[in-house]
């Protein structure tokens, strides 16, 4: 199965000079609970000048040996989207040190749990594209980036939306070598922090993860005496840690 990890690379768009726009996008899990039809995520700009940011969505289609297809959002003849998420704006021009929101919105079916890629492109505006700027504004824009070359950083996440009636259901199975934990519910769990390390040096460890049960899935380790394993089992928002000895 593909790694969320490896999902979420860095998308690197090359534009132009030393000092710019630098997006931050928070987190780069968001859920959106059973409950709930809407989510408001913030975008933040450290950089010395405007961001312009594009938000692109596609649907992930996971297939039963855990790989995935990740398809465009279907959409009704007048482009409008009946059955997946939308971002609403969906062009964001987010200042220098400054800050700027979108909201998204599920609309269709939720009786399974669906999964989505988020881009945030910043990009420089042209005519005709959304930003709703003017020539000059444009114009301007171009000019302040005369000069060098730019490097703007775009972001991929994953954006879990949650079935109506969501159900947490996590089965640990802790016999002989081997530790499990299976997801018997409709939705995703999350293995946060996971952290093996030697019991007389705490600060011998394997590299932090963080890894994601979908419904039906399974997560296991195998315990190695003189080792302690220590997460948090992260259901919606309830958590609890979790600590088991090799």
């Amino acid at each position: 199965m593909k790694s969320l990890g490896v999902l979420l690379g860095l998308l690197l768009c090359s534009l132009n000079v030393q000092a710019g726009p630098s997006i931050n996008v928070g987190d780069f899990y968001d859920y959106l609970p059973g409950d709930k039809s809407t989510y408001l995520k913030r975008i933040f700009n450290g950089g010395t000048k405007t961001a312009f940011v594009k938000v692109n969505i596609s649907e992930m289609l996971y297939k039963p040996d855990g790989t995935y297809d990740e398809v465009p959002l279907g959409t009704e003849a007048d482009g409008s989207v009946r059955n997946g998420l939308i971002a609403s704006p969906a062009r964001l021009i987010v200042p220098a040190d400054g800050m700027q929101s979108t909201r998204f919105v599920f609309i269709g079916e939720r009786d399974r749990e669906r999964y989505f890629r988020v881009r945030y492109l910043p990009v420089a505006p042209e005519k005709d594209d959304g930003f709703d700027l003017s020539d000059e504004d444009r114009k301007d824009f171009e000019n302040s980036l005369v000069g060098g070359v730019q490097v703007m950083s775009g972001y991929g996440t994953v954006f879990f939306v949650r079935p109506t009636g969501s159900r947490f259901d996590t089965r640990l199975e802790n016999g002989g070598q081997r530790y499990t934990l299976r997801n018997a519910g409709n939705t995703v769990i999350v293995v946060d922090e996971f952290k093996d390390c030697a019991v007389n040096d705490r600060t011998a460890c394997a590299p932090t993860t963080k890894n994601h049960i979908f419904p039906g899935r399974v997560f296991s380790f195998e315990k190695q005496a003189g080792r302690i394993y220590r997460f948090f089992l992260v259901e919606g928002t309830s958590e609890k840690i979790i600590e088991i000895s090799g």
